[in-house]
């Protein structure tokens, strides 16, 4: 199963939204260190700084940056609306290109999200 790990600023904050925005399944969650979530045969692994050898590896970890893995969804402006009505946040606005549109949203620590609709064929 592929997976992809975040380092945190927060595990609680970070487990409440991957689960509350994005509909991931809490499969393990250890509070303020570590948790595993689930969705559609992806797995999220979320570390905070320093709380295991994942939060220790290359050095010192920090959350943020460019990397990111993709939600597709049928109806990208129904998404962005019902997350921002969450509170969701968001880094720059839609993109559009020949094979789809999306938008970056961003995790209680500054991690990226790409929420992506195919282009019509």
């Amino acid at each position: 199963m592929p997976a992809v790990r975040y380092i945190v600023s927060d595990i609680d904050k970070s487990v409440a939204f991957y689960r509350d925005m994005l509909s991931f399944a809490v499969d393990m969650h250890v509070p303020q260190q570590f948790a595993a979530l689930s969705r559609e045969g992806l797995t999220l692994y979320v570390n905070r700084p320093g709380a295991g050898s994942a939060g220790l590896a290359g050095g010192n970890p920090e959350p943020g940056g460019w990397n990111r893995f993709q939600v597709v969804t049928e109806n990208l402006d129904d998404t962005i609306a019902d997350l921002r009505g969450k509170g969701a946040a968001f880094r720059g606005d839609v993109a559009e290109g020949p094979g789809g549109r999306q938008i970056l949203l961003l995790d209680p620590s500054g991690n990226v999200v790409e929420l992506f609709q195919h282009a019509e064929r």
